[in-house]
């Protein structure tokens, strides 16, 4: 068997507690649930992280950096409409086929609200900082028009709240997206919810 390095292992972690917490919100996911998923001791998974927000934050973090490079990778060489096309299309497809990320993006919109809440600005602000990456990230291959990637950045949000709400294709909520957006209502039940514990 093959040794994982520490930093693989915290990698495998932030996987993990993405995983976990994409289903469960924070307050609903155990440190001990994520640490048997990905294969560690709950003390092990405490030497990685500080503590369970300390975790929420890297997988928070992970979830908007990897749409972030997602944008990227899919802008490469396009600019203008061709790059809003392909950043469109390249979310689309990755959360139909991993719905998980699309369900850690909005416990951390919930996580991020409940601190606020709470007292906890500096979670808020560290969420903040990503998002912020994410939008820059959008901006640059649009000619950094406020007005373009305010747009894409609101037809995402759309299309996030349908796939989450279980629309179907061919109602008409999905009639204002381009065609290829609407891939998002393909999969009834992509996002099923987990069961309550019992």
């Amino acid at each position: 068997m093959v040794r994982m390095s520490a930093d693989e292992r915290r990698r495998s972690v932030i996987r993990a507690a993405v995983s976990e917490f994409a289903r469960g919100g924070y307050d609903g996911t155990s440190t001990e649930a994520i640490a048997r998923r990905a294969g560690v001791s709950q003390p092990y998974l405490f030497r990685l992280f500080a503590g369970k927000r300390a975790l929420f934050l890297a997988a928070a973090r992970c979830c908007l950096a990897d749409t972030a490079r997602l944008f990227t990778e899919a802008t490469e060489g396009l600019a203008g409409e061709e790059a809003l096309r392909a950043m469109a299309n390249a979310y689309t497809r990755v959360i139909v086929k991993e719905p998980e990320r699309l369900l850690m993006q909005m416990q951390v919109y919930v996580a991020a609200a409940a601190g606020e809440a709470d007292g906890d600005a500096a979670f808020g602000e560290a969420v903040r900082a990503e998002w912020r990456r994410l939008w820059d990230t959008v901006h640059r291959p649009l000619g950094a028009d406020t007005g373009q990637t305010t747009t894409f950045m609101a037809y995402g949000m759309l299309v996030n709240v349908l796939v989450c709400l279980g629309f179907p294709p061919g109602d008409p909520l999905w009639d204002g997206l381009y065609p290829a957006a609407r891939a998002g209502a393909r999969q009834p039940g992509a996002l099923q919810r987990r069961p309550a514990p019992g």
